[in-house]
């Protein structure tokens, strides 16, 4: 398992990424698989055989590529023949250099594979497979050399939840990026009549520059703005909240944050966008709008979805030992066809919706 170099595995606040790829690790162990993780930094959290490429996390430099590429090759380095089964690769740029190691790679997509990174997932080396997070993010680039399609999951243990629904505050979790939408979240809870909790990852220029620049001008005594809270806190402020509302303005490829809500007990007021629909079930688990203006009946409708509804949801549907399984197909189907005289491929047959 190679992740990038940024985020301890799992991290102690942000990282969807890495709270996804811990929860795999896990499932995996239990399911009989020897795992070494492949980071950054002195140590994870996880019961993988750990390999550190450099001694400490490279989050200041998130964003830069260097980092990633010196961690790629040096992991590259370390795998030899015969090391392993096969080798998961989590890395934005892993696809592009995948190829040098002399074991089959599959390289799960994160983000969402077009622009720019969709450049790079184009020119994939041959030997390497792609596997999508969600069927709306493969419908994205159809073209590319997927192999398989696995939902992320969410580990439910110590996860806290209510037992009735709460009449607290909307709840916006996420990064400040307009591509959240903070400023609808905003508009929709004053229209609606309910206070708004904004918790927001604030820590990179970019956020920062968005939040005061955009936000904080907006921001009034309904509003309570709660910086990079860390995973106790986010828990807390889900469980006092009336609903979750995602106004996303982007085709978000997954949002481990929809799962985090509805383990909770509580539900999810969304804008119908990305993989949305392939999460939240309307009416059980949450409420999906089309237009902005119909998310603050929906705030106020939230209070209606049963608790125990969206936690069984969850546990049905987005378990870590489920994750394993969709990913334990793909490993298997894809090491049968490295093996095949030529290297030549075929795709896993994943039906889209």
């Amino acid at each position: 398992m190679v992740v990038p170099p940024w985020l301890s595995v799992p991290p102690p606040g942000y990282g969807g990424l890495e709270h996804v790829v811990a929860g795999l690790v896990a499932a995996l162990g239990e399911r009989g698989h020897e795992v070494t993780l492949f980071g950054a930094g002195s140590g994870n959290g996880t019961t993988a055989r750990f390999v550190s490429t450099i001694s400490d996390l490279q989050y200041h430099r998130l964003g830069e590529s260097l980092p990633e590429l010196a961690h790629l090759s040096r992991v590259n380095h370390l795998i030899g023949p015969g090391d392993f089964d096969v080798i998961h690769d989590h890395t934005t740029i892993g696809p592009l250099v995948a190829g040098r190691r002399a074991v089959p790679t599959v390289a799960t997509v994160h983000g969402n594979p077009v622009g720019e990174y969709g450049t790079v997932l184009d020119d994939t080396d041959q030997g390497v497979g792609l596997v999508a997070i969600s069927h709306a993010q493969r419908r994205l680039n159809p073209r590319l050399p997927w192999v398989g399609t696995v939902h992320n999951a969410l580990d439910l243990a110590g996860i806290p939840r209510k037992r009735t629904p709460a009449s607290g505050p909307v709840l916006w979790l996420a990064r400040f990026s307009p591509d959240k939408g903070p400023d609808i979240a905003i508009r929709a809870c004053r229209a609606a009549g309910l206070p708004l909790v904004l918790a927001g990852k604030c820590n990179e220029p970019a956020e920062r520059r968005y939040y005061e620049e955009v936000i904080r001008p907006i921001v009034d005594d309904d509003v309570t703005v709660v910086l990079d809270a860390d995973r106790t806190a986010a828990f807390r402020l889900l469980v006092e909240a009336r609903c979750l509302v995602m106004p996303i303005q982007w085709e978000e490829p997954f949002g481990v944050v929809m799962l985090e809500a509805m383990a909770t007990g509580t539900p999810v007021v969304a804008l119908n966008r990305g993989a949305v629909s392939e999460l939240v079930r309307p009416g059980v688990t949450g409420l999906t709008c089309e237009r902005e203006d119909e998310l603050p009946g929906a705030l106020r409708a939230a209070t209606d979805l049963d608790p125990a509804a969206c936690v069984a949801h969850v546990a049905e549907n987005f378990s870590t030992a489920r994750m394993a399984a969709g990913y334990e197909e793909v490993y298997r189907h894809f090491i049968a066809t490295a093996a095949v005289p030529g290297g030549v491929r075929e795709p896993a047959r994943v039906a889209l919706p």
